[in-house]
């Protein structure tokens, strides 16, 4: 059977499409060098103040680890759901406290030998070994599931959520944010398609806020359902925009539109890239339209 996710394009920019060198960089190359570790530090300094003005934008965009799933694994990836343990908050939490006490250990160990030399290589391979595990338990995860697997309880990403929930209580994320939006939910044909190329397997389609804006804190701001959207009405706006396109957006031809119960009879390939599906209408039995 094939996969209900699609896997849709995901690289949009130079630096989606060659950020992954960097965490080979570090996790192979920084087992020889471990000063390369030290080069994560202002990584980390980034996507968490990126977070506080805009979410996870920088899982999306930035990442080096999505850059190496979303380019390289991609291609490769057997793309099946999400299993709910690897999305549970539960996992979540405890993977991030599992992770910031093996960090905060070896950091104070290290400190034992501030001064010296053998310090900077001490917190580098601290960084080294993070990246290395990055590898060695999502690459896989990537593989036989999803290449966004790991994104659903990295600590990086659980981090960015803190940080954005900062920025939200302060009212400032308000400001800044930009969330998927959808123009009107009246020109919505909930097809699901923004569910099937979303990386991180949301559902913007069925929670659109009544600010008509994808609220969940998980989306990475990628902008691949935008792109990818049948109708177009996609786009990645603030809430003073969104609301402004809500009161705006002509919506004549959705008013009265009508809900049809039906299912596949029929499926043929017709040619390579063009298949014909014949569908049976169950509510109503029938219907009275016209061509086109």
């Amino acid at each position: 059977m094939a996969s209900f996710n699609i896997k849709a394009n995901r690289t949009f920019t130079s630096i989606r499409k060659w950020a992954w060198i960097f965490t080979i960089v570090i996790a192979i190359g920084g087992l020889w060098y471990p000063k390369l570790g030290l080069l994560v530090i202002p990584i980390i300094l980034s996507l968490t103040t990126t977070a506080f003005f805009r979410g996870r934008f920088w899982c999306g965009n930035f990442c080096p680890h999505g850059s190496l799933y979303d380019t390289v694994i991609l291609k490769f990836t057997r793309n099946k759901n999400i299993p709910w343990f690897f999305k549970s908050k539960l996992l979540a939490i405890a993977f991030f406290s599992w992770f910031s006490y093996r960090i905060i250990s070896r950091f104070i160990n290290a400190l034992g030998l501030f001064g010296t030399a053998s310090f900077y290589n001490k917190v580098g391979l601290i960084f080294v070994t993070s990246y290395l595990m990055v590898l060695i338990i999502g690459v896989p995860l990537a593989l036989f599931i999803t290449p966004r697997t790991w994104c659903r309880f990295c600590p990086m990403g659980m981090m960015q959520i803190l940080s954005y929930k900062l920025g939200k209580l302060l009212g400032v994320a308000k400001k800044t944010d930009k969330k998927i939006t959808v123009a009107s939910q009246d020109m919505c044909h909930s097809c699901g398609k923004c569910s099937r190329v979303c990386p991180m397997q949301l559902k913007p389609y069925l929670t659109f806020s009544d600010k008509n804006q994808f609220d969940e804190e998980k989306c990475i701001r990628c902008s691949t359902c935008v792109v990818n959207c049948p109708a177009g009405i996609l786009s990645l706006k603030d809430e003073k925009t969104s609301l402004e396109m809500k009161n705006s957006v002509d919506i004549i031809g959705f008013e009265n539109r009508q809900k049809i119960e039906s299912k596949i009879i029929k499926i043929q390939k017709l040619k390579d890239d063009v298949t014909e599906y014949t569908f049976k209408f169950i509510n109503p039995e029938k219907v009275d339209y016209k061509a086109g």
